[in-house]
């Protein structure tokens, strides 16, 4: 069975596996969820993020989460855009999230960045998910 929302599925995994303390996830491998994986790494939300080799020629990405006092460094996580329902933003409009303290990770025609990046590079985008 396919899945049909890739994003959404690496969003939910990191938010069960934060509830349950876990300190990493598993997961199938796509070039946007190495790429989210990376924002949230820069950013400091997540500890270190791999691609590992799977079987039958199926890539794995491993993601090792964040814990501040036995808390999870991201509060909230939720997706923006989903497949039913895309939103796009240009550079004036993007969103803030809590007053600055949270970002949003947007999919450019220069690749997956930060609110922030994309502000400064004068472009918009898709916005994916919201991270606070």
């Amino acid at each position: 069975m396919t899945m049909q929302d890739p994003v959404a599925d690496l969003l939910t995994r990191v938010r069960n596996a934060q509830q349950a303390k876990l300190e990493e996830i598993l997961m199938p491998c796509s070039n946007t969820k190495i790429s989210i994986a990376k924002v949230l790494t820069e950013e400091g939300f997540v500890e270190s993020f791999e691609v590992e080799p799977g079987e039958e020629h199926k890539t794995l990405l491993r993601i090792r989460l964040k814990y501040f006092d036995g808390r999870p460094v991201i509060e909230e996580i939720k997706r923006l855009s989903r497949p039913g329902l895309r939103q796009y933003s240009n550079k004036d409009d993007i969103p803030i999230v809590n007053g600055g303290l949270g970002i949003i990770i947007l999919s450019t025609n220069k690749g997956v960045m930060t609110d922030r990046a994309a502000r400064a590079a004068g472009i918009g985008g898709e916005l994916l998910c919201s991270v606070f």
